[in-house]
Parts: C-alpha cells; sequence; structure tokens
C-alpha cells in the first residue's frame, strides 16, 4: 500500500512541445512497484493547455477545481469546470485548456503500458 500527499510529491513543469502553462505531480507510477496504473495530478495556469494530441492510453480525469474547455476529435469545445469527469479513449484526439481565472486542477488516471513508467504516454501509430 501506498500513502503519501499530494503536496509532497514535487510539481513538474511539463515542457512537452505544445504544452505550456502545466505542472504535473505523478502521484503514483511504475517506480512504486505499481505496474498497471499511474495517478497524476495535472494543473494548469490561466491560459495553460495541452497541444492537440493523441496516444495509446485512455484517461479518466476528475476535474478538482477551475474551469475550462476540453475538445475531442470532433473538435468541438466543451466547456467543463470542477466536479466533471472527462474519459479519453485510447488514440483519440484531445486538448485541455484553462479558461478561468485561476488554477485549473484535475486528477488523471493512466494506464501503464509494457516497458513504461507512467510518467508519459505512447504515441499511436500513424
Amino acid at each position: 500500500m501506498i500513502i503519501r500527499h499530494a503536496d509532497d510529491v514535487p510539481a513538474e513543469e511539463i515542457k512537452w512541445a505544445g504544452f505550456s502553462g502545466m505542472t504535473a505531480r505523478f502521484l503514483v507510477t511504475s517506480a512504486d512497484d505499481n505496474p498497471r496504473s499511474a495517478l497524476w495530478l495535472l494543473e494548469f495556469r490561466p491560459g495553460g493547455s495541452t497541444d492537440w494530441h493523441r496516444h495509446q492510453e485512455e484517461h479518466q480525469i476528475y476535474l478538482l477545481e477551475g474551469e475550462g474547455v476540453v475538445v475531442g476529435d470532433d473538435k468541438t469545445k466543451t466547456a467543463v469546470r470542477a466536479g466533471d469527469v472527462i474519459s479519453t479513449l485510447p488514440c483519440e484526439n484531445h486538448l485541455f485548456m484553462n479558461t478561468g481565472t485561476g488554477i485549473l486542477k484535475m486528477i488523471c488516471a493512466v494506464p501503464i503500458l509494457s516497458g513504461k513508467t507512467g510518467r508519459q504516454t505512447s504515441p499511436c501509430d500513424e
């Protein structure tokens, strides 16, 4: 069993191509002898966003605070706020953006694929 406080996990600035104004706390990964699933705490500063992207891993996301938009394969911008749940499918294009004036904070559950650590995602075959 692993028990830790999120504040005890350092926030890391995400510097992936096209991502901005975003930090991640990798709360649980394979480094914790957890081989199948990771748990991330993501925080977006106002205006922060991911790039339009897709990957092999599905995500289950719960918004803890703030407001923003999520864009899926159909390119529709859907407003989201604290309390909303989002599930992205494997290889589904998506983008998240903070449109509010405060932090957009979310918990993200991510499966760990074979050979991965739970701190990154795997690109879809083009």
